[in-house]
């Protein structure tokens, strides 16, 4: 790994940004002293479950009716 000392970081950041992009990480040097280490930020794995509960409960074909009186008593529908 590149180490770069705070100076030539300075002058150089977007190359260095465009170097960590491409997968190069490099750690910034005070005095020949690592400070800090920068990396790409990558993005998070996504983890879809689709159908994780299929058969684990069911939909009533009423369902777009259900408590309808209630409702109307309620609201004078």
């Amino acid at each position: 790994m590149r180490t770069v000392n705070i100076h030539d970081a300075k002058t150089q950041l977007s190359r260095l940004i465009e170097g960590a992009v491409q997968g190069e990480s490099f750690v910034i040097a005070k005095a020949g002293k690592p400070l800090v280490k920068v990396e790409a930020l990558r993005p998070p794995a996504v983890s879809r479950r689709v159908g994780f509960m299929a058969g684990a409960f069911t939909v009533p074909d009423d369902f777009d009716r259900m408590g309808e009186g209630e409702i109307d008593s309620l609201f004078g529908g």
